[in-house]
């Protein structure tokens, strides 16, 4: 996977906070490894990968359209940015 930036969160705890509860575990994992095989596609060919996008988490996250940004005082959107910044802290990148 690409360096993850902050829009890369965002874009993330955004998928998840429009996705179930139950469900936002199995959906992150999903994005990270979407994009890490986006990004060897786009290594190994040079270009984006056709359906993930170019290796970002946030590539991973936008194909899935997810819904504006809420503000910062709803907290099942603000548990799904720490989930995220948790989830990048221990993957150490």
């Amino acid at each position: 996977m690409r360096p993850i930036c902050h829009s890369d969160v965002v874009a993330a705890a955004r998928v998840l906070w429009a996705s179930r509860r139950e469900r936002r575990g199995w959906v992150l994992i999903r994005m990270f490894r979407e994009a890490d095989r986006a990004a060897g596609w786009r290594f190994r060919y040079g270009r984006p990968h056709p359906q993930w996008g170019d290796g970002t988490l946030a590539s991973a996250a936008l194909r899935r359209r997810p819904p504006p940004e809420p503000m910062l005082n709803d907290r099942a959107y603000c548990q799904c940015l720490v989930r995220v910044f948790g989830a990048v802290a221990v993957r150490g990148t």
